[in-house]
């Protein structure tokens, strides 16, 4: 039998970028402990299952398979969120989205929100996490990224949050929502060969959006008028250089106080307007 050490050591020769802290992820998750226990306990002997079942971790992501696949789960704003192929990893810049809404409505006790193509739920579960007095509808049109979003919310134990299947705003049936937001797909089919490496193992709909990528953000824009109540608000996160495509699409669709929103880089990654009747 080897030990964690010998394990963690091979394991490295075939990873590549953060080699170290992808062995320790992987063997942690495969041994259900913290990483602190790697190291607290480096000549532990592992059993000849637990190896087969680490190797086969590493031999996947040396496929370049995500480890949030591997192990089925990524934290997002502080939540750890079960992620599956029928969902797409949550980002950190989407936490821009998070912190966009909570800064618009610091004030508000009672709001209610739709987040529209929710995946995992992690925007919804993440607003309604922060402000369990708010009620938030998560939308999706594949069934099986809804269960997996409303077993997060089991999980989280946020109650705030119901969910409904259907395509942006299809399935919302009222018309009463003071905030609807979205993490749309928003890459140009064009440019999925600079893209398909790095993404090839997250489902391609929720990727890809038209010729120039901004086919869902249209129909976003174009319906959500229709779900907001006066004064309601979009906001819409996008690719860090569509800010003034998006700009212009809102105000077209005749939102008022257009404007978008950077992140600590300064990318405008996010993009809200206003509908008053």
């Amino acid at each position: 039998m080897s030990t964690i050490r010998a394990q963690l050591k091979r394991a490295e020769t075939f990873l590549q970028e953060d080699a170290k802290l992808e062995a320790e992820i992987l063997l942690a998750h495969v041994l259900q402990k913290p990483r602190s226990y790697l190291h607290a306990w480096p000549e532990d002997k592992l059993s000849v299952e637990t190896i087969a079942l680490f190797d086969s971790y590493v031999n996947r992501r040396v496929l370049q398979e995500p480890i949030a696949y591997i192990i089925g789960s990524r934290e997002f704003w502080s939540l750890n969120l079960t992620v599956t192929a029928d969902t797409l990893i949550p980002r950190p810049e989407t936490e821009l989205i998070i912190e966009t809404v909570l800064s618009l409505y610091a004030n508000h006790e009672s709001l209610k929100i739709a987040d529209l193509g929710t995946g995992s739920g992690a925007i919804a579960l993440a607003l309604g996490h922060e402000r369990p007095t708010w009620k938030i509808v998560a939308t999706d049109v594949s069934e099986h990224a809804l269960l997996v979003a409303e077993k997060n919310a089991r999980a989280c134990n946020v109650d705030n949050v119901t969910f409904a299947q259907g395509s942006w705003c299809e399935a919302l049936n009222v018309a009463d929502f003071n905030v609807i937001v979205s993490n749309p797909p928003y890459i140009a089919e064009n440019e999925w060969d600079s893209y398909a490496q790095g993404l090839a193992f997250e489902p391609k709909a929720a990727l890809l959006s038209g010729q120039d990528g901004l086919d869902a953000i249209r129909i976003i824009s174009s319906s959500a008028r229709n779900h907001l109540l006066s004064g309601g608000c979009l906001v819409i996160e996008h690719g860090f250089k569509q800010a003034p495509l998006i700009r212009e699409i809102l105000q077209i669709d005749g939102y008022t106080k257009v404007q978008s929103v950077g992140d600590l880089l300064n990318y405008e990654r996010v993009t809200l307007g206003y509908c008053f009747r």
